[in-house]
């Protein structure tokens, strides 16, 4: 994920001597979005955001601090690495166990089932889960093939694997290895209840100078359409995201599937529909993953550009990227929809060459900026310990002045557009600790989840208005409860209760229920 550290360089030689903003992060000037994409990125790889060797219970604790604090945070989604390597965080038949679950040799099995514990705690705080896969990666540098797992694919078909630089990857050009990886991807859909496939910008490897990736014999092998081996390896990719997202659809219709690219498709030196930047690599032409093309395409269901860099950086300057992937996804949004959200580089605040990030105020704005722009649905921060180490006071400040309101992540209507009906009954019961809300639904199957408003007297408010969100429940099959802890005054309120379906459509109307606190 911090790929973008290859822009060479050229970038290192840019340096700063403009004042940092001051003053707030603008979020009081317009009402929170109701929708808005809140993710937190929790790499697994060599334990960026996870440690090893936890037991069950070790883990199991460890979630339920994680995602209390995110909900605290009000973050409303969770990208969890499942596949950091061709391995897994959970029981499969296609990959070895991960190291990075027990800090063991990869394949031991830590005695239970990592992502299954993530989706349960998740859901019981109305958080979504995206299981990120990185589809190539056979190991990390200096890591070699005879340290993996006997059940490794990169052992039992050594013919799919090549060495570039210090590290192994899958050879993107085999047929084989494209259904292998349809087949990995249709085994975690078919097992687990998440609500996305999340890749990130690991496609062809960024590129090292002086080698050449050795896929020469596979282009001469399979390549034969193509006039030009870039244009092979582009296809490739762009082959295998078309039919992974068409065997996710074919198994369930509403999961979603997302790709989190390098920040820039080409430079305007390149291409004259570029960007204008002056990017050391590029998708296009280094990483050969044609971007733009899957949102043509309609091959994704959400894009989100890791626009890694400050707003004052000349070489990639986030606002010119900013309005250029929006351009992007505006201009072919009538073929097809597709949902852009920004990655966030939390990682360099407080930490990084450019000057910029030194102003804790720089990313909270980036946010702001987001909004302001219209097209951006939200952001996925990289990564959980950036978010909770707080380098410079900048998550306070996400807290206080721009994540204020819960948010509802948004929809992908394209997938199901039908609007679930409102919940057939909704009861409420005062106690000593709170109120239960009951949702009694064993008639409507259409809802996947509940939103929970709550208002002051005996009149319904504004549902548009995210002050008036108290939670997300996700359904509990039939009879869903919820205790709200958080109605302190004395006093009438009116909770208004709506059913979202799986692919984030809200019904129309709600069923409510009114109760007085003493």
């Amino acid at each position: 994920m911090k790929a973008v550290k290859y822009m060479i360089m050229a970038v290192l030689l840019f340096s700063l001597a403009l004042p940092f903003s001051t003053g707030k992060a603008k979020a009081s000037e317009t009402q929170a979005p109701k929708h808005e994409m809140r993710a937190a990125w929790i790499a697994t790889v060599q334990n960026i955001d996870v440690k090893a060797g936890m037991d069950k219970q070790e883990y199991t604790d460890w979630v339920e601090e994680t995602l209390d604090e995110l909900k605290e945070l009000k973050f409303n989604t969770v990208i969890y690495q499942v596949k950091p390597t061709v391995d897994a965080f959970y029981p499969s038949e296609l990959a070895p166990w991960s190291q990075y679950i027990t800090g063991d040799k990869q394949g031991t099995d830590p005695g239970y089932d990592p992502l299954q514990v993530m989706i349960d705690e998740s859901h019981k705080r109305g958080i979504e889960v995206h299981a990120w896969v990185n589809p190539y990666r056979i190991t990390m540098p200096n890591q070699t093939i005879e340290s993996l797992a006997d059940n490794n694919v990169a052992k039992l078909h050594p013919e799919w694997v090549v060495k570039y630089g210090k590290q192994y990857y899958l050879d993107p050009g085999i047929p084989e290895v494209q259904e292998y990886l349809i087949d990995t991807v249709e085994e975690l859909v078919s097992h687990y209840n998440i609500e996305a496939v999340h890749m990130d910008d690991y496609f062809y490897p960024y590129r090292i100078a002086g080698e050449t990736f050795p896929d020469q014999d596979t282009y001469e092998k399979y390549g034969n359409s193509f006039d030009d081996i870039e244009d092979w390896r582009r296809n490739n990719v762009d082959v295998l995201v078309a039919d992974i997202n068409s065997a996710i659809k074919d198994i369930k219709e509403w999961v979603q599937f997302g790709i989190s690219p390098f920040g820039v498709w080409r430079n305007i030196a390149d291409d004259p529909t570029g960007s204008d930047t002056q990017a050391g690599q590029t998708n296009y032409d280094d990483l050969y993953a044609d971007t733009r093309q899957w949102i043509k395409d309609g091959s994704i269901d959400y894009i989100t550009p890791q626009i890694y860099w400050s707003r004052n950086l000349a070489v990639a300057n986030y606002s010119v990227l900013l309005d250029w992937w929006s351009q992007e996804v505006n201009e072919y949004a009538y073929n097809h929809p597709v949902n852009l959200y920004i990655g966030m580089a939390d990682y360099k605040v407080g930490d990084n060459f450019d000057q910029e990030w030194f102003n804790p105020y720089e990313l909270p704005e980036q946010i702001m900026d987001n909004r302001e722009n219209g097209t951006p649905l939200g952001q996925m921060h990289f990564s959980l310990k950036q978010i909770f180490e707080n380098p410079l006071g900048y998550a306070d400040i996400i807290r206080n002045e721009v994540y204020t309101e819960h948010a509802l992540t948004p929809a992908t209507p394209w997938n199901n557009e039908t609007l679930p009906k409102k919940p057939n009954k909704v009861k409420a019961d005062k106690h000593k600790e709170g109120i239960t809300i009951m949702i009694d639904d064993k008639k409507h199957t259409d809802a996947r989840k509940y939103v929970i408003y709550r208002f002051d007297g005996v009149k319904e408010g504004d549902y548009e208005n995210p002050a008036n969100i108290v939670d997300v429940v996700y359904s509990q099959e039939g009879l869903t409860t919820y205790e709200d802890t958080s109605a302190e005054e004395a006093g009438m309120y009116t909770y208004g209760v709506t059913s979202v379906s799986p692919t984030g459509v809200e019904s129309k109307d709600a069923k409510t229920v009114r109760v007085r606190v003493r």
